[in-house]
């Protein structure tokens, strides 16, 4: 996976809005910006983002989750775009910061969601973000996350070949970071030390390539819808 321009060096941009206009007035307000950001491509449709995301790889796509071609054509786009290429790294614009339209965001595979509302330098904040692999979202926002992933267990975790990657001991501590528990209560729920916890949490990071509790939460939940969506195929 691609390593994040940050700390000076020119992060590429791709802006997807539902109007031409949006995209101008996004581009210019960007290219202002006293960071070093750049906007390579824009589009208005789900076509035109895969076709400008093939063509620039750009480090951090901004995409509305409404667009030109449909309502939450944002979120079906980012969840194809994340599929075909899994290093593209999103920040989903939502008009709303209800429930229902983080957690949706956070399922197509975006690293973050930034709310219409919110200000300027926040948005700018949230790019340098996400460009470097981060989570970008306020705590009522990861408290949306938590409650999704919690709301029943994950299945076991699996490459792409069908393979189990977690022990089940592994699988039952993912399962707990997701509900949002501490090193403190998996040690008892679990009759483990708090240090070998930690090592079992490392051990997960390093498997799954995720560096930290909540990036753990979130591909947690990704694998979940993941798991949904091949039983609906199945059925």
């Amino acid at each position: 996976m691609r390593k994040g321009k940050a700390n000076g060096y020119l992060i590429q941009l791709l802006v997807a809005e539902t109007c031409r206009l949006s995209c101008e007035l996004m581009t210019a307000a960007l290219c202002r910006y006293r960071r070093r950001l750049s906007v390579v491509a824009c589009a208005t449709d789900s076509n035109e983002i895969l076709k400008a995301y093939a063509a620039k790889k750009p480090h951090v796509c901004i995409i509305s989750s409404h667009l030109k071609d449909g309502d939450s054509s944002g979120i079906s786009v980012a969840r194809e775009l994340h599929a075909a290429h899994e290093e593209a790294r999103i920040l989903m614009l939502i008009d709303s910061p209800e429930r229902g339209a983080v957690v949706e965001a956070f399922r197509s595979g975006a690293l973050g969601v930034f709310t219409r509302d919110g200000a300027f330098g926040e948005l700018c904040q949230a790019i340098q973000k996400v460009s470097t692999g981060q989570i970008w979202a306020n705590n009522e926002q990861l408290q949306y996350l938590v409650e999704s992933i919690a709301d029943g267990s994950s299945p076991a975790i699996t490459d792409a070949k069908g393979n189990t990657l977690l022990t089940r001991r592994e699988q039952s501590l993912v399962d707990l970071v997701a509900q949002g528990r501490t090193n403190r209560d998996i040690s008892r729920e679990l009759n483990l030390s708090e240090h070998t916890v930690r090592n079992y949490l490392f051990r997960i990071f390093n498997k799954l390539g995720t560096s930290n509790r909540l990036e753990l939460a979130l591909y947690a939940l990704n694998h979940k819808e993941s798991g949904k969506e091949q039983l609906v195929t199945q059925d």
